[in-house]
C-alpha cells in the first residue's frame, strides 16, 4: 500500500483515534481482514463475520506487527493498549480509503464485468500487462465490496495497471464499486444467467453490468469501453457511456476480433488475432474455444494500453490459468485426465465446459478413453433453475459426452432428468446423492486415455471430487 500516517487515515475515513500514541507512524504493510494475514507494519480491519468477530482477534493483530486496528468499536486487551481507529461502519472505512489510495496512484484502473469468464479473462490481462508494467490485479475471486477495496490497496507508488474484477447480485452494486475505484477503462464481456434468480431476468443483468460503462469518463478524457460484439446486450451498452467504444470479437465489425478459429492438441483455441495495427497467430495454452472471447478481450485493454500486437500474441500463448480451480487440467500417471473446473458454475460456464471436455477427449477416445462430465447444481437460478439443469443435462447427450455424473439433490436430478430425457441414454447417466458416492463410482471405472470434468457451483464443494482423484496419482499439470 502507499505509506500513509495514522493521521492522514483518520482523516480519510472519519474515525476516531484510540490508545494511538504516534499518529505520524505511517501505515506501510498491507490492509488486511484475516488477522492471520498480518504483516508488520499493516492495518487489521475488524469485520464481524458469520461465526466470528474480527475485534476479538485484534490484539493480536497488533501483537503480530499491525500498527493499528480499524474498528467499530473500542479494543483492548488486559496486557496492552490496542491501538485502534473507530469508525461507525469498517466496510464504508475500507472503501473511503481504497478510493484515497486509487487517487494518489499513477497508475491506468482498469474493470471488467460479465455473466461468466470474468476471472479467466482478468488473469489473462493480468499476464499481457505486467509484461508492460508493474500490474496489481484482483487474486482469485474477490471482486466485492471487500475484495476490490483490499485489492486496491495493495496497490503502490509503483503500480502501473490496476485491474479490478467486478461482481454484482443487484443493480448498484457495480456503481458503488467504480465509486470507491474509478476505471479508465471498462470492459464487459457478456450478460448471461448467473444471478438471474436474483436478478429477475437478463435484461436486468443487463442494466446493471452497464453500470460500468456509465462510470468512465468521457473519451475526451480517456474514458474506453471495451464491448463484447458478439453479445447483443454487451454490444447495445454503447448506448449508455460517453466513453470511446472498442469492440471485441469474432464479429466482422470488431476491432480486436479473431479469424479462423480451431481447436487443436486436445482443445487448445487457436486463431488469428486482427487488431487496428495489424495481426498475429495465438495458440493458447488454455483449453476450450471460450477462451477465445477472454483472450480477445484482454487482447483488446493490451492494444488500448500500448502493447503491440505481437507482443499481444506471444503474451496469450503463453499465459496461462492463475486462479485455482478453473479448467485445471492434470493428467495421472495411469492416464487418467482430470479436469477441475468446479470453482463456480452458471448455465453459460457450464456450456462452454462441456464442449472442451468433448474437445479434449477427442484424442483419447481414439484409443479407447471416454469423457466424464461430474456435475453438481448451479446456484441462484430462481425459477428457471428447472429448465436450465435440464437443458444442461440435455446438452451432455447432444455432445456425446460418454457418461454424466449428476452430484447431489433435486438439481443434479434435474441434470439426469434431462440427459435422459434427451434420448437413447440409460446407463449413461446416473445420479449419486454426493461427493463419496461420486468418488467410489469414478475410482472403480476409470481407465486409461478417460477426460472427467468436474463442475459445480462453489457452495458444492465438488472439487473435493478432483481432490479424491488425484491423490497418491503422482499426477502432472499440463
Amino acid at each position: 500500500m502507499i505509506a500513509l500516517s495514522l493521521a492522514e487515515i483518520i482523516g480519510i475515513v472519519g474515525g476516531q483515534p484510540h490508545d494511538i500514541p504516534d499518529a505520524d507512524r505511517k501505515v506501510t504493510g498491507p490492509v488486511v481482514i484475516d488477522s492471520r494475514e498480518v504483516r508488520p507494519g499493516g492495518l487489521f480491519a475488524a469485520l464481524p463475520g458469520e461465526r466470528v468477530d474480527g475485534h476479538d482477534f485484534a490484539a493480536r493483530a497488533v501483537a503480530e506487527g499491525a500498527v493499528a486496528v480499524l474498528a467499530a468499536r473500542p479494543v483492548s486487551a488486559a496486557d496492552a493498549p490496542v491501538p485502534s481507529i473507530v469508525v461507525p461502519d469498517v466496510q464504508a472505512a475500507l472503501g473511503a480509503l481504497a478510493r484515497a489510495v486509487v487517487e494518489r496512484l499513477d497508475a491506468t484502473v482498469v474493470a471488467l464485468t460479465g455473466s461468466a469468464g470474468k476471472t479467466s479473462t482478468k488473469d489473462l490481462i493480468a499476464q499481457l500487462l505486467r509484461r508492460h508494467g508493474p500490474t496489481v490485479w484482483t487474486p482469485g475471486s474477490l471482486n466485492n465490496e471487500l475484495g476490490l477495496p483490499l485489492t486496491a490497496m495493495s496497490a503502490d507508488e509503483t503500480t502501473r495497471h490496476l485491474v479490478l474484477e467486478m461482481g454484482a447480485r443487484g443493480k448498484g452494486h457495480i456503481r458503488y464499486l467504480t465509486d470507491l475505484t474509478p476505471p479508465r477503462l471498462g470492459l464487459v464481456l457478456n450478460v448471461g444467467t448467473a444471478h438471474i434468480g436474483e436478478f429477475g431476468g437478463r435484461e436486468a443483468i443487463a442494466e446493471a453490468k452497464g453500470e460500468l460503462v456509465e462510470a468512465l469518463p468521457a473519451a475526451a478524457e480517456g474514458g474506453v469501453a471495451l464491448l463484447n460484439a458478439d453479445d447483443p446486450l454487451v454490444r447495445a451498452m454503447a448506448t449508455r457511456t460517453k466513453a470511446r467504444t472498442v469492440l471485441f470479437g469474432e464479429a466482422a465489425d470488431a476491432d480486436v476480433r479473431a479469424e479462423n478459429v480451431r481447436l487443436a492438441d486436445g482443445g487448445r483455441p487457436s486463431f488469428t488475432l486482427h487488431t487496428p495495427t495489424g495481426c498475429s497467430e495465438v495458440t493458447m495454452r488454455l483449453y476450450g474455444e471460450h477462451h477465445v472471447s477472454n483472450a480477445l478481450a484482454a487482447a483488446a485493454v493490451a492494444h488500448e494500453l500500448g502493447m503491440s500486437v505481437d507482443e499481444i500474441a506471444v503474451a496469450l500463448s503463453e499465459a496461462g490459468q492463475l486462479s485455482r480451480w478453473r479448467m485445471e487440467v492434470t493428467e495421472r500417471r495411469d492416464g487418467v485426465t482430470v479436469v477441475n473446473d468446479a470453482y463456480n458454475a452458471n448455465p453459460e460456464s457450464m456450456r462452454a465446459a462441456l464442449r472442451a471436455l468433448v474437445a479434449m477427449g477427442t484424442a483419447g477416445q481414439a484409443e479407447g478413453g471416454r469423457t466424464w462430465a461430474v456435475l453438481g447444481p448451479m446456484a441462484e437460478l430462481g425459477e428457471e433453475s428447472l429448465a436450465e439443469h435440464d437443458a444442461v443435462g440435455r446438452l451432455a447427450v447432444r455432445l456425446n459426452v460418454s457418461k454424466l455424473v449428476a452430484v447431489g439433490g433435486q438439481e443434479a436430478a434435474w441434470l439426469d432428468m434431462g440427459a435422459k430425457n434427451e434420448g437413447s441414454w440409460g446407463e449413461e447417466s446416473v445420479h449419486v446423492s454426493d461427493v463419496r458416492a461420486a468418488v467410489d463410482l469414478l475410482r472403480s471405472e476409470l481407465r486409461p486415455g478417460d477426460v472427467v470434468l468436474v463442475k459445480a457451483s462453489r457452495s458444492v464443494g465438488l472439487e473435493r471430487v478432483a481432490q479424491a482423484l488425484l491423490e497418491g496419482e503422482g499426477e502432472v499439470v499440463r
